[in-house]
């Protein structure tokens, strides 16, 4: 290989910051009730087990036990507590009394390699092969091995470790790559055999296939064709049914061992011959010098970037703006090498760094970072992708630009001329933030109940630019997105679709109504984004998603026992009821349905979705509107047909829901054979033969009957047809919190559908206007 790549490899080895270890001790073996003193040497003098201090900065020092090989001691072939590092340097390796192995260290919980089950006489040895072995002496004299390092392998394949599988225990042999030069912790890279095609290896990098061997034929992997790993390392296949392994040995009088070692970006590295070889790196694959042949798999690239974007990224120190900055969070534990991975996925990412000292952690940055570059070598390094001299195509873009802005310009007159007379108004931030009162800030200074303005940066770092992985749902709206802000705060965030059916006054109605309205039981809004044509609302993140995800799955709905049922049917009440009467607004929700009630991490309902509310004066009951929004099942008749909106609207919905929470079952399904009632219809049959705990979800083992009962009951009181007769939600909540509060008989429901019964008059013409399958309706005229 290139000496070039040699160099580089070397240099980075030389970052992993040795201490001066004390002089070498021909101990090899610690026993029963003693510690580590200096080193562990095996017999042959090739391998040396020391504690090893790494200094991050000059108030961070952390402590591994690893092995070093003597020919090549610049990094650890093996680490006992990679992902457990001591701080400072109180270290001890001790066997004890009980026979355990174990590392004490100030400040903390003892590291057990291996705890026995019970007291016995124990040793410990450091072997020729490198291979660090507890063994059990046995009263007969002989020595059994009850944990050896060769099981764990970290970075590093020695002759003699196994790549594969323990079928009996499922344990897996395998390489796991370090997280940097200056962090043995595991990494994103992985090397051992192939769980789908157990005769191949392969390298994953976050579960991923990165590289593959072939299969392995008549003594050799077959896509390696000329490669040292078929050549120079005499690998060997074993298959039985205890296990299934690749493994590689060497001639015993050897005087230095060949071995391979998977680096924190992926790459083979060999040491053979006093020398290192760069055994397989997949990294130039994409720019065409490695083919498939060689095993490398191609990774996948966003359309906006090329093939030759992945080396065009150059290092520079200094300091950097948090504009535009999206952090990941700590528990990914990424590379350096994934952070880049990370940039070039995402179209607008124009530099990324690791975020600690150590070379773990990971930022990236839009272009509208501000960078300051100073040549102090305690900057850290951040990555810039070099988009090179393109003074041609601005020229190219000043000429044109000169050619096509005066048409652009008339073109853009006519435009505003044209909706300037139809009097449509684009609503901007400065509008909204009017009609807010002044309750809006910009993301700057944090308030707990503050409206905020995010930059569409923001949120667009916030959602990985809108990822297809952060991607929760779709509605009426547009599309939902998780998103993750710089403090690690979770967030949900709904973008106005351009096709949407809802649109601007939407979009206003529901950020200039939840503004003002607090209460537990509703959803909180965060903040809102206008940019261009991007239209975003930012709320608060609901872990457990919405209540049809559970409540209509038959392999879910068990984690919503009848405790929780009531629980929500009691918060959702209380909501309405703060929009009805307490809130300042009196507020009709007017799409109130399972799939707009969201959960959070303790299952406690809270309404969502008030882009169709309607808002009523204080001393208004009801109103009349054009406008019919609102979703099938859940539309009470009035306001379905003459466009009569009140509170008794929600109640109608309410008493839907109630139903639904209680049946698990959706309201615009068929129950009956005979006479197709929909579940409104299904429960009032019930109830009239005094069946009503029939309607009760089977799944539901433990449950108060007489609180089922009312639950129902009160759900049949609030879909009567006639507004007149459905309660309040005051009632409501007393009817619910109230045991002994005699109620009224329910009267026959609306949209019954027994044809054996009197059904109300309902002309088609408006059924038919309705939205189906779960999905809001945005305009529909009354007629």
């Amino acid at each position: 290989m290139a000496s070039a790549a040699i160099s580089l490899i070397l240099l980075s080895f030389s970052c992993f910051i040795l201490f001066t270890r004390p002089a070498a001790s021909q101990n090899t073996t610690i026993v029963q009730g003693e510690q580590l003193k200096g080193e562990l040497s095996a017999n042959n003098g090739m391998f040396i087990l020391r504690f090893q201090a790494t200094a991050i900065t000059e108030t961070d020092i952390r402590s591994y036990l690893a092995i070093f090989y003597t020919y090549e001691n610049r990094y650890p072939v093996w680490v006992a507590n990679r992902d457990s590092p001591i701080l400072g340097t109180s270290a001890i390796l001790i066997i004890d009394t009980n026979g355990s192995l174990k590392i004490l260290h100030d400040g903390g919980e003892p590291i057990f390699l291996y705890k026995v089950e019970r007291p016995c006489n124990t040793s410990a040895t450091l072997e020729d092969s490198g291979n660090f072995v507890l063994y059990q002496a046995n009263p007969d004299g002989s020595k059994q091995v009850l944990w050896q390092s060769f099981d764990y392998p970290t970075d590093t394949l020695l002759p003699g470790m196994k790549l594969g599988i323990d079928l009996r225990t499922r344990h897996k042999w395998l390489l796991t790559s370090s997280r940097s030069s200056m962090s043995p912790a595991s990494g994103s890279f992985t090397f051992g055999v192939d769980p789908n095609v157990t005769n191949q290896l392969v390298i994953r990098w976050l579960g991923d296939g990165y590289w593959t061997s072939g299969p392995w034929q008549r003594g050799r992997f077959n896509l390696l064709k000329d490669s040292s790993l078929n050549e120079i390392y005499k690998f060997r296949y074993i298959s039985n049914e205890n296990e299934t392994y690749f493994n590689y040995s060497v001639n015993t009088a050897t005087s230095i061992f060949p071995m391979l070692r998977m680096d924190s970006e992926g790459d083979l590295v060999g040491f053979r011959s006093n020398s290192y070889y760069q055994e397989v790196s997949c990294s130039l694959f994409d720019a065409g010098t490695v083919t498939p042949e060689d095993g490398c798999v191609q990774q996948k690239l966003p359309e906006c970037r090329s093939p030759e974007d992945i080396f065009k990224f150059r290092a520079h120190a200094g300091y950097i703006s948090y504009n535009g900055l999206f952090e990941y969070s700590v528990s990914e534990n990424l590379t350096l090498q994934d952070c880049k991975a990370k940039c070039l996925s995402s179209c607008s990412c124009a530099a990324y760094a690791s975020k600690y000292k150590d070379g773990t952690g990971c930022e990236i940055w839009s272009s509208t970072a501000g960078f300051r570059r100073t040549n102090s070598d305690d900057q850290r390094q951040i990555y810039f992708i070099d988009k090179g001299n393109k003074w041609w195509l601005w020229l190219t873009i000043a000429v044109g630009g000169f050619a096509i802005i005066p048409p652009v310009f008339s073109f853009c007159y006519a435009l505003w001329t044209k909706h300037k007379e139809k009097g449509w108004k684009k609503v901007d931030q400065k509008t909204l933030l009017h009609e807010l009162g002044g309750n809006a800030t910009e993301r700057q200074e944090e308030g707990e109940n503050e409206l905020h303005v995010f930059s569409f940066e923001i949120i667009a770092t916030a959602t990985n630019y809108f990822s297809t992985a952060n991607k929760l749902g779709r509605g009426g709206f547009g599309p939902v997105y998780k998103g993750r802000l710089t403090d690690g705060r979770e967030i949900a965030i709904k973008r106005l679709s351009t096709t949407s059916g809802q649109g601007l006054v939407e979009f206003k109605n529901e950020a200039i109504l939840i503004a003002k309205l607090q209460h537990t039981n509703l959803v909180r809004l965060l903040g809102f984004c206008i940019q261009g044509d991007e239209k975003i609302l930012v709320y608060e993140y609901m872990p457990n998603k919405s209540l049809d995800f559970y409540l209509f799955d038959s392999s879910k709905k068990s984690i919503l026992d009848w405790k929780k049922r009531f629980n929500i049917i009691e918060g959702i009440a209380q909501g309405l009821l703060y929009l009805h009467k307490y809130s300042r607004l009196r507020v009709i929700h007017r799409d109130l349905k399972a799939s707009n009630i969201l959960l959070d991490e303790e299952m406690n309902p809270k309404i969502s979705d008030f882009g169709m509310a309607r808002i009523l004066g204080l001393k208004e009951s009801e109103a009349n509107t054009n406008r019919i929004v609102g979703t099938y099942g859940y539309m009470s008749p009035e306001y379905a047909m003459n466009g009569i909106v009140s509170i008794k609207v929600d109640v109608f919905s309410f008493g839907v829901l109630v139903l639904e929470i209680v049946s698990g079952k959706k309201n615009n399904g068929g129950y009956h054979s005979e006479h197709l009632l929909n579940l409104i219809g299904y429960a009032w049959q019930l109830w009239n033969e005094g069946r009503g705990l029939d309607l009760l979800d089977p799944i539901l083992k433990e449950f108060c009957p007489q609180n089922v009962l009312r639950c129902i009951h009160v759900g049949l009181l609030c879909v009567q047809y006639h507004a007149t007769d459905r309660p309040t939600m005051s009632d409501v909540v007393s009817m619910l919190s109230n045991e002994t509060m005699q109620l009224p008989e329910p009267k026959q429901p609306a949209f019954f559908m027994n044809t054996a019964a009197e059904e109300p008059d309902i002309p088609e013409s408006h059924s038919d206007n309705c939205s189906i399958n779960q999905i809001s309706i945005s305009i529909m005229e009354a007629r």
